[in-house]
C-alpha cells in the first residue's frame, strides 16, 4: 500500500511516498481503508520533532481519517467489514490501510462524505471540550475567538451560536473576517500580524475591548497564542475563562497579576488527554456533534482537497497560517 512518510525531522518537503505492507488487525484492533485524512497543526509540528508526541521513524504524519472497515482483530463484535467511521488516530493517517483500536471509532452516517467525516472530530471535539466542559459558555454570553476562520475557530463560532452565545470573530484579513460571519460570528475584526511591541500590544488590547465591550469577554478561545495572548486577556470580563487550546503563534508568558485583577481562569484544553480519561463524555461530545450536524447547526468547512502524492503542500499551506477552514487529503483513486 501506498503511504507519505516522515523519514528525518524536517518540512513536509522532506515527505516522501513509498510502498510499504499491509498492516493487520490484532485484538481490539479494526484494519481500515482509509478513504480522506485531514490535515491539522499538529501535522505541521510532528514531522519537524516539535510535537509532544513522537513517533518513531519512519511514520506516516495525519491524525483524522474517515474510512471504510476492511476486516476486524479478535473480540470485535460492534464492527464488521463495510462499516464506515471517523478516528483521530494522531498519527499514521497518511496511508491506504491503518490498524486502529476500536473503541477510538466512531460510525459515519451513509449521509455524510468521508472528506466531510474528516474534517468533523479533531476541530469540533476540541471546540466542544472547550466551550462547554473548560469555558462553561452559557447562553448570551461573549465569546471571543482568535484565529477564528482555521477549522478549529469556525468550530468554536458554529458551537458558540448553538450555544446562544454573541461571538466576537478575530482574525488577520478580511476574507477571513467574512469566512466568519458565514458561520455566524455576530461580528469580526481583523487584526495586524505580530509579532507586537509594547505599544501594538496595547493597540491590540484596545481593539479587543472595543470589540466585546466594556463587559468584556466571558470566554476567550485562543487557538493561536504568541503576542495575541495578553491583548486577548486584557479584554476578558470579571471570572471569565481563558481557554489554551494552541500555539502557533508562539507560546506566550502571561502576566499572572492579570488573572488577579479579573478574577479569571486560565484553563489549558488538551482533548486528546480528556478523550482517552473520560472516553464515555467524549462520546456524548460527538454525538452531540452529530445531532447539531443534523439540525444545521455545525458544518465542517473544507477550502480545499490534496492527493497523497500532494499532502506535503498542504501541511506547507496549514503552516502558512492562510487557510480558511479545513485541508483534507483523499486516497480514493
Amino acid at each position: 500500500m501506498r503511504a507519505l512518510l516522515s523519514h528525518e525531522p524536517g518540512g513536509p518537503d522532506t515527505l516522501q511516498v513509498a510502498e510499504i505492507h499491509d498492516p493487520t488487525p490484532s485484538a481490539g484492533e479494526l484494519l481500515v481503508r482509509v478513504h480522506a485524512a485531514a490535515i491539522n497543526y499538529p501535522d505541521v509540528l510532528i514531522i519537524e520533532d516539535k510535537y509532544q508526541l513522537k513517533p518513531p521513524r519512519p511514520f506516516a504524519p495525519g491524525g483524522e481519517i474517515a474510512g471504510e472497515v476492511l476486516s476486524v482483530g479478535e473480540g470485535v463484535m460492534e464492527w464488521k467489514p463495510g462499516d464506515r467511521l471517523i478516528a483521530v488516530p494522531g498519527f499514521g493517517g497518511l496511508v491506504e490501510k491503518i490498524v486502529i483500536p476500536a473503541r477510538s471509532a466512531f460510525r459515519l452516517p451513509d449521509s455524510r462524505s468521508y472528506v466531510d467525516g474528516a474534517a468533523l472530530l479533531l476541530t469540533y471535539a476540541t471546540s466542544i471540550h472547550a466551550l462547554y466542559d473548560r469555558g462553561r459558555l452559557k447562553d448570551a454570553q461573549t465569546l471571543l475567538v482568535l484565529g477564528a476562520a482555521g477549522g478549529v475557530g469556525l468550530a468554536a463560532i458554529e458551537l458558540g451560536k448553538a450555544r446562544g452565545a454573541r461571538v466576537i470573530a478575530a482574525v488577520s484579513s478580511e476574507e477571513k473576517a467574512q469566512a466568519a460571519r458565514e458561520a455566524g460570528a455576530d461580528d469580526a475584526i481583523v487584526y495586524p500580524r505580530g509579532p507586537f511591541d509594547k505599544a501594538g500590544q496595547k493597540a491590540l488590547a484596545d481593539q479587543f475591548k472595543a470589540a466585546v465591550g466594556p463587559a468584556g469577554a466571558d470566554v476567550i478561545f485562543d487557538p493561536v497564542g504568541g503576542d495575541y495572548a495578553e491583548p486577548a486577556l486584557r479584554s476578558i470580563a470579571w471570572e471569565g475563562r481563558y481557554l489554551v487550546v494552541g500555539f502557533p503563534a508562539g507560546i506566550p508568558k502571561l502576566p499572572l497579576n492579570l488573572t488577579l485583577l479579573k478574577s479569571c481562569d486560565v484553563c489549558g484544553v488538551f482533548w486528546g488527554a480528556f478523550a482517552m480519561r473520560d472516553p464515555k463524555a467524549n462520546a456524548a461530545h460527538v454525538a452531540e456533534l452529530f445531532r447539531l450536524w443534523d439540525e444545521g447547526k455545525i458544518a465542517p468547512v473544507v477550502s480545499a482537497t490534496y492527493p497523497l502524492e500532494r499532502a506535503g503542500e498542504a501541511i506547507a499551506a496549514l503552516a502558512s497560517r492562510q487557510v480558511i477552514g479545513k485541508l483534507v487529503v483523499t486516497l480514493d483513486d
